[in-house]
């Protein structure tokens, strides 16, 4: 393909944004019983980000728009999700599930495991992250608070993936609740593709689901394999590319089921390096990259060459001062000291 083809392809590109509008845009059409409900979801405002914008116009009987209150939202979901709809809850940041756990954990989660032929598929999507100086309670990470609940899937794809695709797998195929994770930084990203010296593959995980395979090589093993999910891909495209001129090779993986993992497909493609980066959005301790990082020292102690390292946000509120809230944040500078570092580990 010429650059210029390939310059025209990449314009051409649906961003994230536009992914999830045209996901949920499909998921109306070919299904009456797909509902939307969350605060300020009507046009003209069309959401917080603006992935309902124009829905309420085309389906004014299917989109409502409801009061300040996580709980009783939740709690409508699952009420119409337990009677044959298939709710979409939007919450307006990620941080104010906390205002929700109840209705997700104690009952949404609870509903199909103990009761027989019951189905209960509540989707609750969410934007989650930092980076846009929104402050210590509208910028966090907070979906390892739900990881480990039987009956409940974390998804958090990537740009890397096709959001929209993965929202309409979410709504048709499950039976139980899901937290569908969007990170606000990836919004006006470009979904990517193979092009410009980065090789991406996508394969199905045992569940359905997509993982996202990236490397900077077409020949030989990888230095450092990188292991990551949402938002904090939003640092690779560049980096890889940086890396490949230093002949820096890396496999990265990126499973848009988060919980439960890809266990098994993550293995394979992590022990294709002896070197092993984790990145995560979340506060450090007790989150999503170090149960990976558990999971893979059980099955690769005595065959990695280095620690495996991880690249997280510190402990302590985000800030809302941009250049603090940097400092707190991963970046791009602390995922190629990682690397870097695990390369050079004696």
């Amino acid at each position: 393909m010429s650059l210029q083809n390939l310059i025209y392809k990449s314009y051409m590109a649906l961003t994230y944004l536009q992914s999830l509008q045209k996901g949920l845009k499909s998921l109306f059409e070919r299904d009456s019983r797909v509902i939307l409900i969350g605060e300020d979801v009507l046009d003209p405002y069309g959401g917080a980000f603006k992935v309902t914008a124009g829905l309420s116009t085309l389906y004014p009987d299917r989109v409502f728009t409801t009061p300040i209150s996580e709980a009783s939202i939740t709690g409508l979901g699952a009420g119409l999700a337990l009677r044959g709809y298939l709710p979409i809850v939007e919450i307006m940041f990620g941080d104010f599930l906390t205002l929700c756990a109840d209705q997700i954990v104690n009952h949404a989660a609870k509903f199909p495991l103990m009761y027989k032929n019951v189905s209960c598929p509540l989707i609750i999507r969410t934007p989650m992250g930092g980076g846009r100086g929104y402050g210590p309670t509208h910028s966090q990470s907070i979906e390892k608070m739900f990881f480990g609940i039987p009956g409940l899937k974390v998804i958090a794809p990537s740009h890397f993936h096709k959001p929209g695709e993965s929202l309409q797998r979410v709504v048709e195929n499950e039976k139980g609740p899901v937290i569908f994770i969007e990170n606000k930084m990836l919004y006006g990203e470009k979904l990517q593709e193979s092009e410009f010296g980065l090789e991406i593959e996508i394969i199905k995980d045992d569940t359905g689901y997509a993982v996202s395979i990236a490397r900077n090589y077409t020949k030989g093993e990888a230095d450092v394999s990188i292991i990551a999910y949402g938002g904090a891909t939003r640092y690779l495209p560049s980096l890889l590319r940086e890396l490949q001129k230093e002949e820096v090779r890396v496999v990265a993986i990126f499973p848009e089921l988060i919980d439960p993992f890809p266990r098994e497909l993550l293995l394979r493609y992590a022990s294709q390096s002896r070197r092993i980066v984790i990145l995560d959005e979340g506060h450090s301790g007790f989150n999503w990259a170090t149960g990976i990082a558990a999971f893979l020292y059980e099955n690769l102690w005595g065959r990695l060459d280095s620690p495996i390292k991880i690249v997280d946000t510190e402990l302590s509120i985000i800030p809302t001062s941009y250049t603090q809230e940097a400092e707190m944040l991963i970046s791009k500078d602390k995922i190629e000291n990682a690397i870097l570092g695990a390369i050079s580990w004696e």
